[in-house]
């Protein structure tokens, strides 16, 4: 008896100090690449995240996107002649106890017409 109530301890402990995430991502393309006329300078990404404790605290996902291009274009300012291409979103939560981590990042090739 008392070993299967120190294996149920053991698992519930096991199972409490696991964590999970989950991914999701999509793609769109902005700049119209039809012709040979542009050279993809880099690729440029921004980041935001957000943690809630007990479902408290944070950002909406919305704002957490919004935030994630402002990084973006903050960190990779687009000259003349420039534009982001093939942008994709990708979404990130972890969960771990009672605190769920959302990370947004934003990436986008930035391209230059000639």
């Amino acid at each position: 008896m008392k070993t299967l109530k120190f294996i149920i301890a053991i698992a519930i402990v096991s199972f409490l100090s696991t964590s999970c995430a989950t991914h999701l991502g999509m793609m769109t393309g902005n700049a119209a690449l039809s012709s040979n006329n542009f050279k993809v300078v880099r690729i440029a990404a921004g980041h935001s995240k957000t943690t809630k404790i007990f479902g408290l605290g944070g950002l909406a996902k919305d704002a957490l996107v919004l935030d994630a291009k402002k990084d973006l274009l903050q960190n990779n300012p687009l000259r003349d002649g420039q534009a982001l291409s093939n942008v994709t979103v990708d979404f990130k939560t972890s969960f771990m106890f009672f605190v769920i981590t959302e990370k947004v990042t934003v990436a986008a090739d930035i391209v230059e017409f000639k």
